[in-house]
């Protein structure tokens, strides 16, 4: 399944053009609010698996929303690949680097991002969206907590996450649609192995340079230092996870700041992740 919001109302997309809305075609037993479909998933899922989903109605992607726009907690995953701590100089982290973004940071996958500064980073990220109250979970049980997959970026102002006295990471990636993420939740039957999604970055504009566009990511779910299931698990080891909640897996090698390279006004991010899809950013001055 694809789950999305798609004018605040939850929607299965049924092919790339067309969605069916849940809230009517389940006869309001589910939804109409994105959240409530993962609060009530195992219910859900086992509705989804013989309803009844012709009739869906074309739609545009400029319309679809963050397919969680009000989680209760949101979670990021910092250094958690290897080439990413490679390029970092940092050593690989015996424990999760975990720190939030404000859910206001959260936007659908295809907005225009303001950039409030001349450093502004990118960090194309799996998003994970959990269906089922987590505590204290092995990673048996922290696996069956996973509702599907989604396609991220973690946007950053290096500048106000790094000054002193002490990294203010929360606050630099925090900023208004700094958490764009979607197109939708993508169930895992739908994947063949989310532990080897290729995920890719392709940057066009005034910062790629003379050739105007580069691939800036090109990466794998298989170099996470820490997969997903232990994410979870790990992290539910301290907290309560909820229905809907929201994490940041962590993104591979290539961001911006190691090499100088910051977003520009005019500067447009493709980010894609095999099987789950793509979004687009376009960057415009504050």
């Amino acid at each position: 399944m694809r789950i999305a919001n798609l004018s605040q109302r939850a929607v299965l997309i049924t092919d790339s053009t067309t969605a069916v809305d849940i809230a009517e075609a389940s006869a309001g037993r589910f939804g109409p609010s994105p959240r409530q479909v993962f609060e009530q998933w195992d219910a859900f899922t086992a509705w989804a698996e013989t309803a009844d989903l012709s009739g869906g109605k074309a739609f545009e992607p400029a319309d679809l929303g963050a397919p969680v726009p009000d989680p209760q907690q949101v979670f990021a995953i910092g250094l958690n690949y290897r080439d990413h701590a490679d390029e970092a100089q940092l050593a690989h982290p015996e424990h999760l680097v975990v720190f939030t973004k404000f859910a206001s940071s959260l936007a659908g996958p295809n907005v225009t991002v303001e950039l409030p500064s001349e450093s502004v980073d990118y960090e194309t990220e799996l998003v994970v969206v959990i269906g089922r109250e987590t505590h204290q979970a092995d990673l048996e049980t922290a696996a069956a907590a996973i509702a599907g997959y989604s396609v991220g970026q973690d946007y950053s102002d290096r500048g106000v996450q790094l000054r002193g006295p002490a990294p203010q990471f929360s606050l630099g990636k925090s900023f208004p649609h700094f958490g764009p993420f979607g197109p939708a939740v993508v169930t895992g039957d739908e994947l063949d192995d989310p532990g080897k999604l290729r995920i890719t970055a392709v940057l066009a504009g005034p910062s790629a340079g003379e050739a105007g566009t580069r691939t800036v990511q090109d990466g794998t779910t298989a170099d996470l230092i820490f997969p997903v299931d232990r994410i979870i698990s790990d992290l539910s080891q301290v907290v309560t996870l909820h229905p809907g909640d929201v994490i940041f897996t962590g993104t591979p090698a290539g961001v911006g700041q190691p090499r100088g390279l910051f977003l520009e006004p005019g500067d447009t991010l493709t980010s894609t992740i095999d099987g789950i899809g793509t979004m687009t950013n376009r960057f415009t001055s504050r």
